[in-house]
């Protein structure tokens, strides 16, 4: 290929997501693959798919960042850095400026706030409880008999939304059988659902200034990001392919050296 190319590395402990960007974080190649029980095969099969797509080789690799829950488990990264730092540094790559950056992973929530020149203010974290992350909407996707795709189809044309009052996740798959057996339709339900996600964010941090909304469930179930906007009241941004935030803002890190600053 004859390019510079940095690479940015994020496993979690759903996903592993990789990125192949030059200096100027401009993207050549992504992957993505469930994260398995052998997160170093994981990160070089990533790796060997986007190389193969970008069209490049490791020698064309300058550096290489690993971030993520499984973030020292990638032999060939070169450092590591956290993953609160490189969705921030994502995040404010394709929207500068003063934001609030949400993101809603497979296991886990983060809400990020960076000032106008991108340097974190502060930052919440949720590691304790599946429930307000993709893991809970996997879950009601399998308590309802639906495949997960089908989630925000339903959820975007629900006339009414179910109140879920459970956070828990196994509670809320017994307050759904309550629901259906009373005659509530699917859709409502699952739009319960995604307004459950969202309360369990906002009850985290009160939301302010411009959100961004990053991570697998924005991906793929959008209409997160309306309800988002809806019970805040503010604009939300979804940046170009979220779900791959952190490993762009790790392969930023890349590019800008020791610490990644």
């Amino acid at each position: 290929m004859g390019r510079a190319l940095y690479c940015g590395v994020d496993v979690g402990a759903s996903a592993t997501k990789l990125v192949l960007a030059d200096g100027a974080g401009e993207v050549f190649a992504r992957a993505v693959r469930p994260s398995g029980v052998d997160y170093a095969a994981t990160a070089r099969a990533c790796l060997a798919e986007a190389l193969a797509t970008a069209g490049a080789t490791e020698a064309d690799l300058v550096r290489t960042v690993a971030t993520g829950y499984g973030r020292g488990n990638v032999p060939f990264a070169d450092a590591t850095l956290t993953e609160i730092h490189c969705h921030g540094l994502g995040a404010h790559h394709f929207v500068p400026g003063a934001i609030t950056v949400v993101d809603i992973g497979g296991q886990d929530n983060k809400v990020i706030r960076l000032d106008e020149a991108g340097g974190r203010v502060d930052f919440r974290m949720n590691r304790k409880c599946a429930a307000g992350t993709g893991a809970f909407l996997e879950e009601i996707a399998l308590r309802l008999d639906l495949p997960l795709g089908d989630l925000d189809g339903l959820a975007r044309a629900a006339s009414g939304s179910v109140r879920l009052s459970s956070f828990c996740t196994v509670f809320a798959k017994t307050e759904i059988l309550t629901h259906l057996r009373r005659g509530a339709k699917v859709s409502d339900i699952v739009r319960g659902a995604f307004a459950s996600v969202v309360q369990r964010v906002i009850e985290m941090d009160p939301l302010e200034g411009r959100i961004v909304l990053t991570g697998g469930v924005a991906a793929h179930h959008p209409t997160i990001a309306a309800i988002l906007a809806e019970r805040t009241g503010r604009e939300v941004t979804v940046p170009p392919y979220p779900q791959f935030t952190g490993a762009l803002g790790a392969a930023i890190g890349a590019a800008r050296g020791p610490g990644g600053q």
